[in-house]
């Protein structure tokens, strides 16, 4: 039988036990009965478990997963509640957005008792309009930014802490200053901390030519699609219906590979985020919400709100809160006013102050102002953290709080410290790029170490997009900032 990466009922009840249990239900039951049939109860940390599962044991994760779903799903009520912290913001005192910087030992001026975030409302500038020249330099800025993030962290993608730093270690770059090479590394250390199996030919120093296909990019030119063909009031619909239209279905994994399976089943949306999903809480919706940053430059609550609709297609709770984070930090970021403390104030503004989404990240920017060495920042992190899965958004987010906050705007540093974090780190790279690029504002401003092998062209498989140039889509996304309305957007 062929064993399907993240889709296999025998992988997903594992996952289900660990994930219902970070949500605070009790599972108990639902594990002893798994044990006794002869199932394993710890996550597999890939996509797959190594050894195929009888029919019986089979039958019962199918039924496992149906039973634990059914609980979930009258919790709905509660999850209708999840978007309020942006429809509050909306109607409060409009605050600006002011670049203030962080001090090592606490949180950035204007933070509130506990770590609450400063409000951040309205659309920031100088008076240019957003899609302006100099809007359409800094989206260009964060293409490359996002490219060459995203590049940095895919050799080391699935790799532990200490194979990460192993391995740059061997070649001199560490502290992490440039790409990865394989050139000087001892066998026996590859043969221990193997390079990423599908990214090595592609995006280690000697072999970069160009952007490779990435689901880290192939999310924002899915998103210049939907901006495209139904404009900024996009429903979660029309999310699902572009990504079986455009999206080849083996360029998805986790909770949107679940979401795809589901909506080929017949699952309507935002049920897809919930039915046998125990990824709903992982990165995906994250790495999905710069477009929407980068469409509303200034102005976070409407970013987060397009963020949110976006993201109900896959993910609930903190998954959604992630990609909520994500595009206001972004947005705010876009509005060429905010540095990158202010731009992570107004990202925390959007999403509930309890949630576990909110701590963590808050938790990040405490430990980067209270270290200056990053690596004791990430081995707190780790030890904190470490119990979620490698791909969960809860540390990821903790870890790019930190990697921001600590490399205070400045681009190599940003994206060099939240690889050398480890857990998802492309994606983290990626978004690390993305924030760094616009507050770095011109892509002249970014080392040529990192811009010259992208030689201006992405591979994808998305929407007719491969080849296509970083201008181009700096222009394409610029082109989508001020208009709601669907319309007929120039195609590369």
């Amino acid at each position: 039988m062929t064993r399907l990466t993240w889709l296999q009922p025998e992988d997903l009840i594992a996952h289900e036990f660990r994930q219902a249990e970070e949500e605070g239900r009790d599972v108990t039951e639902a594990a002893a009965r798994w044990r006794a049939a002869g199932g394993r109860t710890a996550p597999p940390r890939s996509g797959a478990s190594p050894d195929e599962a009888s029919p019986q044991l089979r039958a019962l994760a199918e039924d496992l997963l149906t039973e634990l779903g059914q609980e979930r799903e009258r919790e709905d009520a509660a999850e209708a509640a999840h978007f309020q912290p942006v429809r509050r913001l909306r109607t409060r005192r409009e605050a600006p957005i002011d670049g203030s910087r962080p001090t090592r030992t606490g949180h950035p001026p204007g933070w509130g008792p506990g770590g609450a975030a400063p409000l951040v409302t309205g659309r920031g500038g100088t008076g240019e309009p957003p899609a302006g020249p100099t809007h359409r330099t800094r989206l260009h800025t964060a293409w490359l930014g996002r490219a060459a993030g995203c590049l940095l962290g895919k050799p080391v993608e699935k790799l532990p802490l200490e194979g990460i730093r192993a391995l740059a270690k061997a070649t001199g770059n560490w502290p992490l200053s440039t790409w990865f090479t394989a050139q000087g590394v001892p066998p026996e250390l590859t043969t221990t901390y193997p390079w990423n199996r599908r990214s090595a030919p592609t995006s280690l120093a000697e072999n970069i030519n160009g952007m490779p296909e990435d689901d880290d990019l192939n999310y924002p030119l899915l998103n210049l699609l939907l901006l495209q063909r139904h404009g900024k009031a996009f429903t979660t619909h029309d999310v699902a219906t572009l990504w079986l239209e455009e999206l080849p279905a083996a360029r998805t994994f986790t909770a949107e590979r679940v979401a795809y399976r589901n909506l080929l089943n017949g699952v309507p949306p935002p049920r897809t985020a919930r039915h046998h999903n125990p990824f709903r809480e992982w990165i995906g919706a994250l790495i999905r919400a710069d477009v929407h940053g980068w469409t509303n430059p200034g102005d976070p609550a409407s970013a987060a709100e397009q963020a949110h609709r976006d993201a109900c297609l896959t993910h609930t709770g903190n998954g959604v809160y992630g990609a909520m984070f994500a595009a206001a930090t972004i947005a705010a970021a876009a509005s060429g006013t905010a540095d990158v403390h202010a731009s992570l104030a107004a990202g925390l503004d959007v999403v509930p102050p309890d949630s576990r989404l909110a701590r963590a990240v808050r938790r990040g920017v405490d430990l980067a102002g209270a270290h200056r060495d990053f690596d004791a920042v990430v081995d707190r992190l780790h030890a904190e953290f470490g119990r979620y899965h490698w791909v969960h958004v809860v540390p990821n987010a903790a870890l790019l709080a930190a990697a921001l906050t600590h490399a205070d705007g400045d681009f190599t540093a940003s994206i060099t410290r939240v690889v050398s974090g480890g857990w998802d780190t492309d994606s983290n790279g990626a978004t690390a790029g993305s924030v760094a690029g616009l507050l770095s504002g011109r892509p002249d401003a970014l080392p040529d170490r990192w811009t010259a092998p992208l030689h201006n062209r992405l591979a994808t498989s998305v929407g007719g997009f491969h080849g296509t140039g970083f201008d181009t889509l700096a222009r394409l996304t610029a082109h989508l900032t001020d208009d709601p309305a669907p319309q007929e957007a120039p195609h590369p």
